[in-house]
């Protein structure tokens, strides 16, 4: 069964859930999930809205041809994806493996639904760990000298695998401007901390020193300022004095794997709307 999922912001007027419905009735399709929120200060309409293609009267290449008069009548900005279409993502990473292990375990056994054709590293660290699970891994080396080349390796690489989309599962470089600028809003990173506290090296001991008692970790869509994206997914766990250093370290792991799966899985459903520097996540 293939669905279509329609992202919708505008701002907010009468009608435009009426409209919505209407097109979709109109052409016997049978709506499964309908969500929309309203943004008063800002004054914008957004909303989520899923349809059965089974007995919808439009051919799905069709659809977004059939769809524009609505879309010009309320000025949105709007995205239209099909259930059948399954997104491919690269993983980066650099030394820290556990994300990348958790990542490409949901993925095998479906959690998340996705293809990864491909890992790449600054590090050889996670050679290994590709190989065990099939998967091709590109290594750059990267320094102050050779960074802005190695990116543009790594651009072309992701082009010519026609990548939707890029998670950082710890990699521990700062991409480029122009990297940032042609996977906008498809870069999700995972921060080892509850932003924007504790940022740069060394967030957990950082944390240990000032004898905190929660911890906490975000995802993030990446934004050409550091760790200022669209912010997807938080989480937190409480710590003690009883825990060491190394506790801490741990309990922060576990949390990076659950928050950056959220986030993942939240994207390739396609619940996720952008709207300025903040997110809807739809139910």
């Amino acid at each position: 069964m293939v669905n279509a999922i329609l992202l919708i912001s505008c701002c907010d007027q009468r009608g435009i859930t009426a409209a919505v419905s209407n097109f979709i009735a109109v052409h016997q399709g049978n709506i499964e999930h309908a969500d929309q929120h309203i943004d008063h200060q800002k004054e914008i309409f957004l909303m989520r809205i899923e349809w059965a293609l089974k007995d919808f009267s439009v051919p799905k290449e069709k659809i977004p041809q059939e769809f524009l008069s609505i879309a010009k009548r309320f000025a949105m900005s709007w995205d239209i994806y099909f259930t059948d279409d399954i997104p491919r993502v690269a993983i980066f990473v650099s030394k820290p493996l556990h994300c990348l292990y958790d990542l490409l375990l949901r993925q095998k056994y479906t959690q998340i639904c996705c293809e990864i054709p491909l890992i790449v590293s600054n590090h050889p660290d996670a050679r290994d760990v590709a190989q065990n699970f099939n998967i091709p891994f590109h290594e750059f080396f990267i320094d102050k000298e050779n960074k802005c080349d190695q990116e543009q390796k790594q651009m072309e690489l992701l082009r010519k695998a026609k990548i939707d989309l890029v998670v950082l599962a710890r990699y521990q470089q700062i991409l480029t401007p122009q990297f940032v600028a042609e996977f906008k809003n498809r870069i999700i990173n995972i921060h080892h901390s509850f932003l924007p506290a504790f940022v740069g090296a060394n967030p957990y001991a950082q944390a240990y020193q000032k004898g905190v008692k929660i911890i906490g970790t975000t995802s993030h869509y990446v934004s050409e300022k550091l760790d200022e994206g669209p912010i997807i997914e938080q989480d937190t766990v409480r710590v003690s004095h009883r825990d060491s250093l190394q506790d801490l370290i741990l309990k922060g792991e576990d949390l990076e794997r659950m928050v950056l799966s959220r986030a993942l899985r939240w994207h390739l459903a396609r619940k996720i709307l952008c709207y300025g520097n903040k997110t809807v996540i739809f139910d």
